[in-house]
C-alpha cells in the first residue's frame, strides 16, 4: 500500500521528472553526436576511415571516462553539501574539483604522445585504422582541461539540484560540435581532423558555458569567495581523493570491458569492428538515456542522505526506478521494432550494415538488462559508497572475461554475449549489497 501511495505522488514524479528530462535530453545529445560523426564518417569512401574514428575516438573516452568519477565523486559530495545546507562546503568541493580535474588534464597532456603510442601498440586492426585512429587522438587530446574542468562543472550544477543549466551545457557541447563536424568533415573535406577538431573547440565551448553558470548560482546561494576556499582546499581532500581513488578503479574496470570490445572487434576484421561501432553508438545511446534518471537518482539520494531524511530517499528510489522502467520498454520497442532503419541511417555500406543487423538482437536486450546497474549506480553514487561501486565493478568484469573466451568460439557473438552478462552482473552485485545495507541499517551510515 505505501509504495502505491508513493507511486501516485504527483509531486514526487514531479521532482523525479524535472531532475531526469532536462538530463535525458542533454544526454541524448551525446549519442546524437556519435551517431551524427558515424554517419558523416561512415559515408566516406572507405570502412577504415570509420574504423580509425571508433578507434581513436574509444581511446580518448577510455582516457576520460576513466577520470569520470570526478563528475561522479563532484556530485555526490555536492549534493551531501546541498542537502545539509553547508555552503562553504557546497564550494570546497567545488574548488576541490576544478583542481583536481585541471592537474589531470596537465599531467594528460605531457604524456599523451607516449600513451598513444603504448595503446595503439597493442591494437590488431590494420594499418590503414591505425594510422587514422592515432590521428584522431592525437587532435582530442588538446581538448582534455575543457572535458575533464565539465565533469566537475556538471557534477557541482546537478548536485545543486539544478538539472536545467547542465542540460543547456551538453547541448551546447554537442550541438555545436555536430554543426562543426558537418562543415569540417563535409564542407572543408577534413576528414578524421575535422571530426577531432569539432570536439575540441565544442569542449570549450562548453566549459566557457558551465563556468558562467556556476557563476550565477555562487552569488545567487551567496556562497564564500573563491579565494577564501582556496586556502581550505587541502582540509578534507582525503575524503575527496579516497572516494576518487576507488571510483577511478570502477571507472578503469568498466573501460578495459569497452576497450577490450573494441580492440577484440578490430581483429576480427575492418567490417567487424566498423559494424560493432554501429551498435556500439546504439548502447551509448541506452547508457546516456539511462543515465538522465541515474543522475537524477544522484542528486536525489544525495540530498535526502545530507539532510538525514530516510522517507524522502525512500520515495526517490522508487520514483526514478518506475519511469526507468518506462524508458526501457520504450527502448526496447525501438531497438526491435526500427533497428535496421536506423543502422541504415548510420552507413550505407553493405557488409557494415549486414554484420550489424546479425548482432542487433543482443542491443535489443540490452534496455531491460541493464537499467539496474545505471540506476544502483546513482545510488551509491548520490550516497557516495565507492568501495561498494568499486567491488561491484570488478566482480563483473571478470565475468566478461570469462565469458569472452569460454565462448570465443562464437566469434563477435562471443564479445556482445559477454557485454550483456557483464550488465546483468553489475544490478546483481549493487542490488545485493543495496539490500544487505538497508535491512542492517548501515546504508545511510
Amino acid at each position: 500500500m505505501q509504495i502505491l501511495q508513493t507511486l501516485t505522488n504527483r509531486a514526487l514524479h514531479k521532482q523525479v521528472l524535472l531532475l531526469a528530462i532536462p538530463m535525458v535530453l542533454s544526454n541524448i545529445t551525446v549519442p546524437l553526436l556519435g551517431l551524427v560523426d558515424a554517419a558523416v564518417i561512415g559515408h566516406l569512401e572507405h570502412a577504415w576511415y570509420l574504423g580509425g574514428v571508433a578507434l581513436g575516438s574509444t581511446m580518448i573516452s577510455v582516457t576520460f571516462w576513466l577520470l569520470g568519477f570526478l563528475r561522479m565523486s563532484t556530485t555526490g559530495l555536492a549534493a551531501q553539501s546541498y542537502g545539509a545546507e553547508s555552503k562553504h562546503q557546497l564550494g570546497l568541493v567545488f574548488s576541490q574539483g576544478m583542481t583536481m580535474a585541471l592537474g589531470f588534464a596537465a599531467v594528460f597532456l605531457a604524456f599523451h604522445q607516449v600513451i598513444a603510442e603504448w595503446v595503439f601498440s597493442f591494437s590488431d586492426a590494420s594499418d590503414q585504422v591505425k594510422h587514422y585512429g592515432a590521428e584522431y587522438f592525437a587532435i582530442r587530446a588538446w581538448s582534455a582541461p575543457a572535458a575533464l574542468g565539465n565533469f566537475v562543472l556538471l557534477g557541482w550544477l546537478l548536485g545543486t539540484q539544478n538539472a536545467k543549466a547542465p542540460m543547456w551545457m551538453v547541448i551546447i557541447v554537442n550541438v555545436t560540435n555536430i554543426v562543426l563536424d558537418v562543415l569540417f568533415v563535409i564542407g572543408f573535406g577534413w576528414k578524421v581532423e575535422g571530426a577531432a577538431l569539432a570536439s575540441v573547440i565544442a569542449d570549450y565551448t562548453g566549459m566557457a558555458f558551465g563556468l558562467f553558470c556556476v557563476w550565477r548560482l555562487w552569488q545567487r546561494e551567496a556562497l564564500p569567495a573563491l579565494i577564501n576556499l582556496i586556502k581550505d582546499t587541502a582540509n578534507g581532500l582525503s575524503r575527496f581523493v579516497k572516494l576518487n581513488r576507488d571510483i577511478f578503479l570502477r571507472s578503469l574496470c568498466l573501460q578495459a570491458t569497452f576497450t577490450f570490445m573494441t580492440f577484440q572487434g578490430a581483429s576480427f576484421g575492418d567490417e567487424i569492428v566498423a559494424a560493432n561501432a554501429v551498435l556500439m553508438s546504439f548502447l551509448m545511446m541506452i547508457s546516456y538515456g539511462m543515465d538522465g534518471f541515474a543522475y537524477a537518482m544522484e542528486a536525489l539520494v544525495g540530498k535526502a542522505i545530507g539532510a538525514k531524511d530516510r522517507e524522502q530517499l525512500n520515495q526517490s528510489l522508487l520514483g526514478c526506478f518506475f519511469w526507468s522502467l518506462v524508458i526501457c520498454v520504450l527502448l526496447t520497442l525501438v531497438f526491435a521494432t526500427q533497428g535496421s532503419s536506423l543502422i541504415a541511417l548510420i552507413t550505407d555500406i553493405e557488409e557494415v550494415h549486414a554484420l550489424a543487423l546479425d548482432y542487433l538482437p543482443w542491443l535489443v536486450a540490452m534496455p531491460l538488462v541493464a537499467m539496474w546497474c545505471f540506476l544502483l549506480d546513482g545510488i551509491f553514487v548520490g550516497a557516495t559508497k565507492g568501495r561498494e561501486m568499486r567491488n561491484s565493478m570488478f566482480v563483473s568484469t571478470c565475468l566478461f572475461f570469462a565469458m569472452f573466451y569460454l565462448s570465443s568460439g562464437l566469434g563477435n557473438h562471443a564479445l556482445w554475449l559477454a557485454m550483456v552478462s557483464f550488465m546483468a552482473m553489475r544490478g546483481v552485485t549493487l542490488a545485493l549489497i543495496l539490500t544487505l545495507q538497508w535491512r542492517s541499517n548501515t546504508f545511510l551510515a
